[in-house]
């Protein structure tokens, strides 16, 4: 039998532990563990759920990475075409899917307004999976072999020029100065918001044929290719493997490069959450320290008894580590308890909303994942008790003939 457990369990189970002098400090002590877990537990889960759906959302209008000419164009239209035609398309080592779209500027016309957007052409090898999150109203637009005027839409765009799905406009596209525009009359069929106001005022989603006429493009010919990855952690080795294996006037862009900006700003979460957890077991670390010194000071009179019965100071340091491994095991307890319910429900009902101008989101996203909540427990388990191994050490000090006069 282990003795040391055995001896912590009654010391646990006593009515006199429970209303000892040292029970207000345990209790403090307990619930500042539980207080560093729920807010660890909500750092992590939001700044991991905001990186998540701000590359979602950019993934979804750009792919992982983008092929395209190998020139100078900083524009986002495409103005020279690339075959169809290649090895790489439509399939590709490592890549979940591969989309050949075409952007091309136009001006929505209203009777009272006008816009300048950008329309994304996309065909019949368009994934849709990644739009549908985000469509509000209406149905995502069908496109097969013939020629379809059904447009999809953003919430900001619809907002601004008063439209509502089934609403026609004209899109008016413009040719070299010696020639009329072209219009084309397009309908709604669908009106999405990602809540990515610099993507939700750019583009608007049509049919690639429409633009492949405009262009006196082949049917065989698109501006560039989306690539989408199968891991986004292996996005960099992806990359230079697709850029090796393609054309040598094609270039492949990674999304994180093409929005490097936003890429950096979302990695920040990343070290304020590092410090956040720091800063959390540290201060539950403290606490479990004072907790354990005064639980030691209570009880110096059993440990001069233990050691004049002949145990070493290595045992005793066992009983008391034992102690507050119960007491760091409630602490963990009732935070992933109260951490967890709050995240369900912010997942659930959405009772945080964000400013989108700024974060790019209109609620504070969550991501639950079981393998980084048994991480963080297990890590401020074995901190905490690692912790407590300095103060535990004050009963080699303590004299045994001493200790069993006190008091």
């Amino acid at each position: 039998m282990n003795l040391e457990l055995f001896i912590a369990k009654r010391i646990i189970g006593t009515k006199s532990y429970k209303s000892s002098v040292s029970a207000p400090i345990i209790k403090i002590g307990i619930t500042a563990i539980a207080i560093g877990v729920v807010v660890m537990l909500i750092a992590i889960s939001t700044g991991l759920g905001l990186q998540q759906k701000i590359r979602e959302k950019i993934v979804a209008f750009n792919g992982h990475i983008i092929v395209a000419n190998y020139d100078n164009n900083a524009s986002n239209e495409s103005l020279r075409p690339i075959s169809t035609q290649q090895d790489f398309y439509p399939k590709f080592k490592n890549i979940d899917h591969i989309q050949a779209v075409i952007h091309k500027f136009t001006v929505i016309r209203t009777p009272t307004d006008f816009e300048g957007v950008i329309v994304k052409g996309v065909g019949t090898d368009y994934n849709w999976d990644y739009i549908k999150d985000f469509l509000v109203d209406g149905n995502l637009p069908s496109y097969g072999e013939d020629y379809s005027n059904e447009v999809l839409i953003s919430q900001y765009l619809a907002d601004r020029l008063q439209f509502k799905t089934g609403d026609s406009f004209q899109a008016v596209f413009g040719e070299d100065v010696n020639k009329a525009p072209r219009i084309i009359k397009y309908t709604i069929s669908g009106i999405f918001n990602s809540g990515f106001q610099e993507l939700d005022q750019t583009f608007i989603i049509g049919h690639i044929k429409h633009l492949q006429r405009l262009n006196k493009w082949e049917a065989t010919e698109v501006g560039h290719f989306e690539l989408f990855v199968t891991d986004f952690e292996k996005l960099n080795e992806t990359a230079l493997q697709v850029y090796q294996n393609i054309p040598s006037l094609l270039n492949a862009t990674k999304v994180t490069t093409k929005y490097a900006t936003i890429f950096e700003w979302i990695k920040i979460f990343d070290s304020n959450t590092y410090g956040i957890i720091g800063i959390m077991i540290l201060v539950a670390g403290i606490n479990m320290i004072t907790a354990l010194l005064v639980l030691i000071l209570e009880r110096t009179q059993m440990i001069g008894i233990l050691k004049a019965l002949g145990s070493n100071n290595q045992s005793i340091q066992k009983i008391f580590l034992y102690n507050a491994s119960y007491l760091i095991g409630i602490g963990l307890f009732w935070g992933n308890l109260i951490g967890l319910a709050l995240l369900f429900a912010q997942q659930q009902f959405k009772l945080f909303p964000l400013d989108p101008s700024i974060y790019y989101v209109t609620e504070a996203p969550v991501y639950i994942s079981l393998g980084y909540i048994l991480w963080l427990n297990i890590g401020t388990f074995v901190i905490c008790l690692l912790m407590l191994l300095i103060p535990s050490a004050i009963i080699s000090k303590i004299s045994a003939v001493k200790a069993i006069r006190f008091q």
